[in-house]
């Protein structure tokens, strides 16, 4: 598991990020900042390590905390994929930072 920290007006607060799953059914996630898009099938979340893609069938949020960073999911879970967040500016703002 990794600590993400962040400092926010002179107090530093810790991030973590981990999940667990039961059985393919049930997904438990923390770190979750928000919940980008979901159906039945693609629930798309980003998290303190980047966007976490989830695919698999009948798939439903069974409770999102925002707050405490907390996220279940609950369906049959077929794959877990994680994506950079994109790089703003492109290949010129690269070169002259």
């Amino acid at each position: 598991m990794k600590v993400m920290v962040e400092e926010k007006k002179g107090v530093t607060i810790k991030k973590s990020h981990s999940m667990s799953l039961e059985g393919r059914a049930k997904l438990r996630l923390t770190g979750v900042e928000d919940v980008d898009s979901f159906d039945e099938q693609t629930v798309a979340a980003r998290t303190v390590m980047g966007e976490l893609v989830i695919k698999g069938e009948g798939l439903h949020i069974g409770s999102l905390n925002v707050d405490t960073g907390e996220l279940l999911l609950e369906g049959r879970v077929d794959a877990l994929l994680y994506r950079e967040a994109p790089v703003k500016g492109g290949l010129l703002a690269k070169l002259f930072r």
